[in-house]
């Protein structure tokens, strides 16, 4: 396998060491620390991607087969499924052909021929995202606060405790640390997913929250009223706009999309040769609980009383409140997962070379807590400054996961293939040249469909937001409980 271009300025790893080699040498110069980086087992990496994937986002599923039908839903969970698996297998690839990088922008530098200004934009892109992942699970914790306590006090205090919670949660220096609270964390979701699939079965079409037997009808206020049988579709109901639809499908997308921080686990592998166990094994889960429980509750509560997430549709309040508290392991860990990211993303280039990386240091402890707490404020101030967050989240999705999820990718397997083969490389590999070349052209190409259309679309439904006047203000103190 070769190289596409000379290493970043590490100062550490031969040009023309092989992966074995360089992999090596990496865990040798970690020997006398006493913080050791380099010691995840694929089994500690698998539970890392389970925190990642098994988590809130599932329960928003439902929804998304409630706007798309359930089987263009279903269709759709297995062919993203399909082309995210492929996608990490590549960014896996160019790890072991580069075992030096540390995260996503070292990767976004070599991609396009180590121009500084690819580091500084994939930084940029690298940190708002995980940013406002951290504020979108500020904002849930604190929903999940208003739920559990009917809204004893302002939102904006609950927000103050998730911040603060998850800034101490997100202490260790290590993902083999931060393995056992992801081990907990995709555990307590998928117990907290399936008792909601379980209660909506228990209650019934019936028993959804919102439930009327008397059919849909505009109310005196002029807006819609939900009513009948919950409606269970195999296909969108006609009158689906392309923004609904566009949307429930970037939904199912930004569940699966989680590229961005593989090359942050591959990293701390001590072998990641061992790096598709992992993969393979939470990819199937995925599909298998994905699929289940959008399908299941979608078929309980159909299409006029479906609410993201769903457990805001299950009409009783104690089923309600103890499957959601199951999820609280992950509405805090997810947030400490990204942060954690984007931590080491700033210590590990102020500290590169010096002690306070691989020593139990003052200067070194006092730094990752400040740069933790730095991106814990970010976080909270954009969850209460911006008024219409998830629509935001949108956004920045189509704007980011276009490069981290397909585009970045895409480009690297075209790159990877060149230096084999050289120029003209599909045409040497026989039909499997011709067929790797086509693929990741249309990998680019999706890429680039969610960074337009995903951006009107986002776009769209913050202008209808405000049209509707489901916008809060800043620093809201409302209640914003589930259900």
């Amino acid at each position: 396998m070769s190289r596409i271009g000379p290493p970043p300025k590490l100062g550490s790893i031969p040009v023309d060491s092989d992966q074995g080699e360089a992999q090596q040498k990496l865990i040798e110069m970690e020997a006398d620390n006493a913080i050791k980086y380099r010691t995840c087992s694929w089994q500690k990496t698998a539970a890392l991607l389970f925190s990642e994937y098994i988590c809130l986002a599932i329960m928003s599923f439902p929804y998304s087969y409630s706007v798309l039908g359930l089987v263009p839903g279903l269709i759709l969970t297995m062919v993203v499924a399909a082309f995210v698996l492929y996608t990490s297998l590549i960014v896996w690839e160019f790890c072991l052909r580069h075992p030096e990088v540390r995260d996503v922008t070292d990767i976004g530098q070599m991609l396009f021929w180590n121009s500084p200004i690819a580091w500084w934009a994939t930084a940029v892109m690298f940190i708002l995202n995980n940013t406002f992942i951290q504020g979108l699970h500020v904002l849930v914790i604190a929903r999940y606060l208003n739920t559990m306590t009917e809204h004893a006090t302002c939102t904006v205090v609950f927000a103050v405790v998730g911040a603060v919670v998850s800034w101490i949660c997100s202490m260790p220096r290590t993902f083999d640390a931060l393995a056992k609270l992801a081990t907990l964390s995709a555990f307590f979701t998928f117990i907290s997913v399936i008792l909601a699939t379980a209660f909506a079965g228990v209650e019934g079409q019936e028993g959804t929250r919102g439930y009327s037997p008397e059919p849909g009808h505009v109310g005196p206020d002029g807006s819609f009223v939900p009513g009948g049988k919950p409606l269970v579709l195999a296909v969108p109901q006609a009158g689906t706009t392309y923004v609904d639809g566009m949307e429930a499908f970037m939904n199912i997308a930004y569940t699966f999309i989680g590229q961005i921080t593989l090359p942050s686990f591959i990293a701390e592998m001590k072998d990641p040769n061992d790096f598709p166990k992992a993969l393979w094994l939470v990819t199937i889960c995925e599909v298998i609980v994905f699929g289940l429980v959008g399908a299941v509750i979608y078929a309980y509560t159909g299409t006029q009383y479906n609410t993201a997430p769903a457990f805001g549709s299950l009409g009783n309040e104690v089923y309600l409140k103890v499957s959601f508290s199951f999820m609280i392991p992950t509405l805090i860990f997810l947030g400490v997962l990204y942060a954690s990211v984007s931590a080491r993303f700033v210590f590990f280039r102020i500290f590169e070379g010096s002690r306070h990386k691989s020593e139990h240091t003052v200067i070194g402890w006092a730094s990752w807590a400040g740069i933790l707490a730095l991106t814990w404020v970010l976080a909270f101030i954009i969850a209460e400054v911006i008024p219409f967050f998830s629509d935001l989240l949108a956004l920045m999705s189509a704007l980011f996961d276009s490069f981290f999820g397909w585009i970045f990718w895409g480009t690297a397997y075209l790159r990877m293939r060149r230096a084999d083969l050289g120029p003209g490389f599909w045409k040497k590999r026989g039909i499997r040249g011709y067929v790797g070349f086509f693929m990741n052209i249309t990998i680019i190409i999706i890429g680039f469909y969610f960074l337009g259309p995903g951006t009107y679309v986002s776009v769209k439904a913050i202008m209808n937001s405000y049209a509707a006047g489901t916008v809060p203000g800043v620093f809201y103190c409302g209640d914003t409980s589930v259900g």
